[in-house]
């Protein structure tokens, strides 16, 4: 078989087949949704605090797609019930999942943006031997020491944005033998990012002026801005997070400072709060509204038509998450974390918009995919409020192994208990 007519039967195993698919192998009825129990979801991501707007994408995301599951014939003859929580700050975030598993009967958790959050979550899940999708938490660390059995990844790990954006630094003439001065998140996630840019860094023959720790409640920048004046340097690097990197990029422009800009975390809704004349620079992102795919037009123009407003690679990232577990889920007729965390480590493949299926790599559970740079657009260039830059092609290239981004096992040991 095709791999096209393979990922088309995939999808109609989702969106047409999975009521009754395995009752009517085993010669009875399929269930309707009276006969049958509800398949509990839980959905926990940040909707407050500095990372709430991009968590609002999320939820966005989820409930269209468990909408579009539902009225698609659910899964195995069972509709999905969203139970969905803010997972406000790490210990939040553990206890409501300790929650909606041991109280609620989830079958499996999906969603967080914090890679902190996500640690407890994943916690909790491996003690309960339940399955959880990580949506947005980029740490390294979380794929390596911190890995769990239950654990798995949408989201692209650190190494793999750096990895993406650097290619294209490098292109540029901004890497070796050049000086970068860095802002950085002052949490897990930023202080794994930083580990990580450095050691691109060493490995490409650059080197930093300065590397500050940012707060993650600073809305004033220009303290920094006045030191990144003074240091005069080759590139200024964003390793911040949420709406961090949107308050600095309008404070960098009204600085009106000329030293290019680039930045390692990134999602596509804080350009947009920047807006036209503010964004600038060079960006990885894992998924965004512009690429061209029927899957990608597709989603995009549904999302638009039930929100009003394009969705970001948040939203691609738990939309896919639950996606792919439903598609799991009808495949081996089953909803027991186990099995399905078996099937995944087997390779399953799933279409995820993009011109190549994914994978979870087995032995750290991330999955393997194309990604994306960015580069902001001229303002004469600009023609709406959301396509404000444009797009490399797809990374790694399509005669490359989608693996060449990812960590090696000598950067990110994992081992699976």
């Amino acid at each position: 078989m095709s791999q096209a007519s393979s990922g088309i039967r995939r999808r109609q195993l989702v969106q047409g087949t999975l009521a009754g698919a395995a009752a009517t192998s085993l010669g009875v009825p399929a269930l309707s949704w009276a006969q049958a129990d509800a398949i509990r979801v839980g959905h926990l991501t940040p909707r407050t605090g500095f990372l709430g707007p991009l968590g609002e994408f999320a939820v966005q995301a989820m409930d269209m797609a468990v909408a579009e599951i539902n009225a698609a014939g659910g899964v195995m003859g069972r509709k999905l019930d969203l139970l969905k929580e803010d997972s406000v700050n790490p210990q939040t975030a553990s206890t409501k999942a300790e929650r909606m598993i041991e109280r609620d009967k989830v079958a499996f958790i999906i969603g967080e943006i914090s890679s902190a959050s996500a640690l407890t979550i994943s916690q909790v899940a491996e003690r309960t031997k339940t399955l959880f999708i990580n949506t947005g938490a980029n740490s390294d660390e979380l794929r390596g020491k911190g890995c769990k059995k239950f654990m798995f990844h949408i989201e692209s790990q650190n190494s793999m944005y750096v990895k993406t954006c650097g290619r294209s630094l490098m292109a540029q003439g901004l890497v070796k033998g050049r000086k970068w001065f860095s802002l950085t998140a002052d949490y897990a996630f930023g202080h794994d990012l930083l580990k990580v840019a450095k050691r691109f860094m060493s490995a490409n023959g650059g080197d930093f002026a300065a590397d500050k720790l940012v707060p993650t409640d600073t809305t004033d920048f220009s303290p920094l801005l006045l030191e990144i004046r003074n240091a005069k340097p080759d590139l200024v690097v964003s390793n911040l997070a949420g709406n961090q990197i949107t308050n600095f990029l309008k404070q960098y422009s009204e600085f009106g400072l000329a030293f290019p800009v680039a930045g390692f975390g990134f999602d596509t809704a804080l350009a947009w709060g920047a807006g036209k004349g503010s964004f600038l620079g060079t960006w990885p992102v894992v998924w965004h509204h512009l690429i061209d795919t029927p899957a990608t037009k597709k989603f995009v123009a549904d999302f638009t038509a039930r929100y009003k407003r394009p969705p970001e690679n948040q939203a691609w990232g738990d939309y896919n998450a639950i996606k792919l577990v439903a598609q799991a889920m009808a495949e081996i007729k089953s909803t027991d974390s186990a099995r399905i965390v078996e099937h995944f480590e087997k390779g399953a493949k799933f279409p995820l918009m993009k011109t190549r299926e994914g994978y979870f790599r087995k032995s750290d559970h991330q999955m393997m995919h194309e990604m994306y740079t960015v580069r902001a657009l001229p303002v004469a260039q600009i023609k709406n409020d959301w396509d404000i830059f444009s797009s490399s092609a797809p990374v790694p290239a399509a005669n490359e192994s989608l693996e060449v981004i990812a960590s090696t096992a000598e950067e990110n040991e994992c081992k699976m208990a």
